[in-house]
């Protein structure tokens, strides 16, 4: 029998080279503007000092589904997640970084320049947390559909899967309007991408979250799966979901989802800010400022959430085994990233932790690496798959 995992927020030590983050944080003290340079830090990651990157075939990770679609193959278990690079630049520079995967968007149909609102994202620095409210910026999924399709050669090479992560726009009033729409979205994502994530739960548009709405959303992705099984290729489809709801909805939500035969859920999105009270946050809430014009706090991401995502991958995957889990909140330490592929995750998703860690996912996949050493298996796969007791 498998040994109960318990559950551990690692800490991480910091290096020297850390000390350059705290620089980068003077030179450029606005958080976006050092989001808008994440791709350029990829490019040129080679050759900034800092950990380097060892390339271990041991730490390789194969997500396969129980229907067939195609795998995904990656260098390493660490994606990117969406947000972090919205408009699909560089994408296969993120290797550089130790990424084994990059979700692109979130892609919209039409082009958004997002929240008007300046600041949308701020940094709590006490939780290693940051709040944000973009509001699904990005060029829209026509020219993103086509960055990613003329990258797929560089990525492969990279020996990374790409996915693109949809929402619908928002502010559409008419039912059939938004059907259309996120039909649309999905369709370009699904021809162009490795995968395809859909976004039910952004809580930064200031529009009503897709998951709150099952009968809509039990339409939705009837009409998405009817067109993917027109289509001769069969690509994961994943659902990401929010972190906050209760556990009635949740399992309903679970059974819609199972029951269309969609391969997995990314848990979660960020953390609604007018809830976080419930995350055990150092900072109080009453402290945080508004990322909206409405006064919304936007949403949470970064350490506090680790662990609601530990505690969903052992409950889902325990009632759901078939499902594909993708983790993501609160990840920044390997040993995390080890403990959640024990629980049953296939990859974990990360974008918070670049904020804190200087070259995080470096640090991440020796940290990994070091936790792999630590059992008897010789690689992920045959810890993962291999029946090696740990």
């Amino acid at each position: 029998m498998q040994e109960k995992i318990e559950y551990i927020n690692h800490e991480y030590d910091t290096f020297l080279t850390d000390r350059l983050l705290f620089v980068l944080k003077k030179v450029i003290p606005n958080p976006e503007k050092r989001h808008d340079y994440l791709a350029s830090f990829a490019r040129w990651a080679r050759w900034i000092p800092g950990p380097r990157l060892k390339t271990e075939r041991s730490l390789e990770q194969i997500i396969r589904f129980k229907d067939k679609s195609n795998p995904l193959y990656m260098n390493s278990p660490i994606i990117l997640a969406a947000g972090g690079n919205k408009d699909g630049v560089s994408i296969a520079s993120f290797a550089n970084l130790g990424f084994g995967g990059v979700s692109v968007g979130t892609a919209t149909r039409r082009p958004r320049t997002g929240n008007p609102y300046r600041p949308r994202i701020r940094m709590i620095e006490e939780d290693f947390a940051i709040q944000n409210s973009m509001g699904l910026n990005n060029v829209g999924i026509d020219e993103i559909a086509h960055r990613v399709d003329s990258q797929l050669g560089q990525t492969k090479k990279r020996r990374m899967s790409i996915g693109i992560s949809v929402a619908e726009t928002p502010g559409i009033e008419d039912e059939e309007m938004r059907q259309e729409d996120i039909i649309y979205t999905f369709r370009k994502a699904y021809n162009a991408a490795d995968y395809v994530e859909i976004n039910l739960s952004c809580p930064n548009t200031g529009h009503q979250r897709i998951d709150a709405q099952l009968r809509y959303l039990d339409r939705i992705l009837s009409n998405i799966m009817k067109i993917r099984k027109s289509l001769p290729v069969r690509k994961a489809v994943y659902a990401k979901l929010s972190p906050d709801m209760g556990e009635e909805q949740l399992l309903a939500l679970l059974s819609l989802v199972e029951s269309h035969g969609i391969n997995g859920l990314v848990l979660f999105n960020t953390f609604p800010g007018t809830r976080g009270k419930y995350l055990g946050m150092k900072t109080p809430i009453e402290a945080l400022q508004p990322v909206r014009e409405d006064g919304d706090l936007g949403g949470l991401s970064g350490r506090p959430l680790y662990i609601n995502t530990f505690r969903a991958v052992e409950y889902i995957k325990n009632a759901h085994p078939d499902l594909s889990i993708i983790a993501c909140g609160g990840v920044d330490h390997g040993a995390k990233v080890f403990d959640l592929l024990r629980l049953g995750a296939d990859a974990v998703q990360i974008y918070s932790a670049l904020s804190y860690r200087w070259f995080a996912p470096v640090r991440m996949l020796s940290e990994l690496h070091r936790s792999l050493l630590s059992t008897k298996a010789t690689s992920l796969d045959d810890l993962l798959h291999g029946g090696v007791q740990f």
